[in-house]
């Protein structure tokens, strides 16, 4: 029946080896990211690997309390999982609440922080030049030949120039933003389900359990 002891065990358990699922998913890509070299900041890298593991420690603590029905056990991934809840929603809101004025700021922050050879990466990947007219006057960017070439192929025929990284770079920005406060949201609210899951589970009892108390009932002595 849904809603009784099976039915929450089993519940429990397939939510938490999805979360197994996606701290894997996480690992994988922090170490094949670092692998292909298309991370080099080792504190991100660092970042996600560590979110993969918390994950798949807190998973397996919601695994063994709900095969062993561990009071002690489901108590405290009810407690971490509600913690977890409150730091995830938080920086998802966080996220979605970034407006365009912060986004500037930090890509230029970024752009006035990072070597040449980033700039000119940047440059060749997102087909700019430059950030935008008021920082490149304070900061000579990397020469723009080759993305010249590949934003105007007929200069004679159709002059142009190509556009600052600031635009590009403040599109992603907010994709990535948006992408990651949206999936914040989504499973800081399968946290939900998995508190809420693990409460009730908690309080039910094991029908195995009363089986054996019905075979095997307790005989008291009473002596007065």
């Amino acid at each position: 029946m849904c809603g009784g002891f099976t039915c929450s065990k089993n519940a429990l358990i397939a939510l938490n080896v999805l979360y197994v699922v996606v701290g894997c998913i996480l690992i994988g890509v922090a170490v094949y990211g670092r692998a292909a070299s298309l991370v080099t900041n080792l504190p991100i890298v660092g970042g996600i690997l560590a979110c993969g593991v918390i994950l798949i420690l807190i998973s397996a603590l919601g695994l063994i309390g709900a095969l062993k029905h561990h009071q002690v056990m489901l108590f405290f991934y009810m407690v971490i999982l509600f913690l977890l809840f409150l730091i995830q929603f938080s920086v998802a809101c966080a996220c979605l609440g970034v407006n365009e004025s912060q986004q500037k700021q930090w890509a230029e922050q970024g752009w006035t922080r990072v070597e040449n050879d980033t700039r000119a990466n940047v440059q060749n990947t997102f087909t700019c030049c430059g950030f935008e007219p008021d920082v490149d006057k304070v900061l000579i960017h990397p020469d723009c030949d080759q993305v010249q070439l590949r934003c105007c192929p007929n200069p004679e025929i159709q002059p142009c120039t190509c556009p600052g990284c600031l635009q590009k770079l403040q599109s992603t920005i907010n994709y990535a933003f948006n992408l990651c406060g949206w999936i914040g949201l989504f499973f800081s609210f399968t946290e939900v389900v998995g508190i809420l899951l693990t409460r009730r589970y908690r309080n039910q009892q094991d029908p195995e359990q009363l089986k054996a108390i019905a075979v095997f009932p307790s005989h008291k002595t009473f002596t007065y």
